[in-house]
């Protein structure tokens, strides 16, 4: 049955406009997907939509953004741009099968996990110019080839709007092309938080301040992880600015791996002037807790190596396309045909029919929400004495179902 092609005869009969003379199928098509990806979400969470979100960490990187959609295309070459693949994240959430909690409040999570930053140790010394080498004093001490336990600096990080904002759905962004563009800045200020910072003052007395962008050095046509770029903060919101001398390994970027920086000031720093430098250091691990705030999962202690993560997640449906498959669940085409057409109604100001089929429209949210009521029902509600298999009955023990 080819559903798409279904709803969009029935839109057609509530609005009573039968061909495309007075408005299109790719209009119409546009109308479908913008109730069922914005408004649909917002009115009912549908059992058939829940899923799982599942991946891999990297090692060091502590934060990771909800994953957004490609940029899809419609009938009538019609784009839909980036937009995030889930609605949100809920408990129970797993990393390598162990359960870990899930908090959405930040200060309750930074005061379990604290970010403590090092005292601002002198870094280097000023000797006239611009350009300095040093290593952190509380640097990671690993080697390479890599032996655990390893310690990382944490990195900075773009968020999923910033992300969006450079075109390209690579998360996390490499590249000074990403970190800058042309002719203008690409990523707003807004959505950079920095990691690490690099301050010192100049011959009249004004603050330097040097930090790490959240954005990440290709160099050679490689992307490397370890190396994040430097930048000059400034005023949202594209205030930021690229250092002079160029980004590579040497030159203008951080090493979160070993504690190197290469960094070339705005200006020159006179001799004897300090160079502090302020940066949180973690002992890396199996991550026993998860942030979920700003569309971005921060996870604690930060991985050392690759752990599988499962969280639970409803889906965003994705965008309807001309084919066989655009609406996944059958059920849901009259209230899709409704909800639309609603939204036609509304738009071009027919109200006298729009609240005649109000009432109708209502009906089939009703039944469509039913059925993931009905569905939600089989799972009986946890007591002190119900949770967990076959706990609070008579018989059995704990463990397995076993009995006494």
């Amino acid at each position: 049955m080819f559903l798409l092609n279904d709803v969009i005869t029935y839109i057609r009969r509530i609005i009573k406009s039968p061909s495309n003379a007075v408005i299109t199928d790719n209009l119409i098509i546009d109308y479908i997907n913008r109730f069922y990806i914005s408004d649909v979400s917002a009115r009912i969470q549908l059992f058939d939509l829940k899923t799982k979100y599942a991946f891999n960490t990297v090692p060091g990187f502590d934060r990771y953004n909800m994953p957004l959609y490609n940029v899809q295309t419609e009938p009538g070459a019609q784009s839909i741009g980036m937009y995030p693949v889930y609605q949100g994240f809920q408990s129970p959430m797993y990393i390598n099968g162990i359960q870990v909690p899930l908090q959405t409040q930040k200060n309750q999570f930074l005061n379990i996990w604290p970010n403590v930053s090092q005292q601002a140790p002198v870094v280097a010394v000023g000797n006239g110019g611009p350009t300095y080498s040093f290593t952190f004093p509380v640097a990671p001490g690993n080697s390479n080839p890599i032996n655990t336990p390893v310690n990382y600096i944490l990195r900075g990080h773009v968020d999923m709007a910033g992300i969006i904002a450079t075109g390209n759905n690579n998360d996390p962004p490499f590249g000074i092309d990403v970190f800058l563009g042309q002719p203008n800045a690409v990523i707003p200020s807004t959505s950079i938080d920095g990691q690490v910072f690099i301050y010192s003052t100049d011959a009249n007395g004004n603050a330097l301040v040097v930090q790490d962008s959240g954005i990440f050095l290709n160099q050679g046509g490689a992307n490397m992880p370890n190396y994040g770029l430097l930048m000059a903060p400034g005023n949202a919101p594209f205030g930021y600015s690229k250092l002079p001398g160029g980004y590579s390994t040497t030159s203008n970027t951080v090493n979160y791996f070993t504690g190197d920086v290469n960094v070339t000031f705005p200006t020159d720093i006179p001799p004897g002037i300090d160079i502090n430098a302020v940066f949180f250091f973690f002992q890396t691990g199996l991550p026993r807790a998860a942030l979920f705030y700003n569309n971005t999962l921060t996870l604690r202690s930060p991985p050392d190596t690759q752990y599988y993560v499962e969280i639970e997640a409803y889906l965003t449906p994705a965008a309807f396309l001309n084919t066989a498959g655009a609406i996944p669940f059958g059920y849901m085409a009259e209230y899709l045909s409704r909800g639309a057409a609603r939204k036609i109604l509304s738009d071009t100001g027919d109200f006298e029919q729009f609240q005649f089929y109000e009432p109708l429209f209502k009906e089939q949210e009703l039944l469509v929400w039913k059925r993931s009521q009905r569905t939600w029902a089989n799972s009986r509600t946890e007591t002190i004495y119900s949770q967990g298999i076959n706990q609070g009955q008579s018989g059995f023990s704990n463990i397995g179902g076993s009995t006494f």
